[in-house]
């Protein structure tokens, strides 16, 4: 039993519309069409689609998801570019994961400002307190 557009975007979590992206952008090749022309997805597209948006959702362009998608049908051929497109892409979420983390430092010590301005009633506790990190630190890169 194949999947209508709309039945693989409920699926899927994506629109209908993303999915007509990634099918005009050569996302899509193994999707195949039914006889009226609409796409009919079979359940091993889903692997594919969960590939796809674990790759565009984590920043990878959608052109270097092409490629990667052409390898994979290329075949073996091209296994380790593949592997390549993996790693390299690993290394671009681990740096984003560190960017991240260092926001949420500064977050946790934003919180941590407020929450002990309002218990003492004035951002005055932090400056008695020889307070590294003033206010106005908190806005500089």
């Amino acid at each position: 039993m194949g999947y209508t557009i709309s039945q693989a975007a409920d699926r899927t979590g994506l629109t209908a519309h993303t999915l007509r992206f990634y099918d005009k952008q050569g996302l899509l090749p193994f999707v195949d069409r039914n006889q009226a022309g609409n796409r009919d997805f079979k359940e091993s597209d889903f692997e594919w689609l969960a590939v796809i948006t674990c790759l565009k959702k984590s920043g990878m362009p959608v052109r270097k998801i092409k490629e990667y998608v052409d390898w994979s049908i290329e075949g073996d051929a091209t296994l380790k570019q593949r592997l390549e497109v993996f790693e390299t892409h690993k290394n671009v979420v681990l740096e984003k994961i560190t960017e991240l983390e260092t926001y949420l430092e500064k977050i946790d010590y934003k919180i941590w400002y407020y929450k002990t301005a309002i218990d003492s009633g004035t951002t005055a506790i932090h400056s008695q307190n020889n307070c590294v990190w003033t206010e106005e630190e908190s806005f500089q890169e």
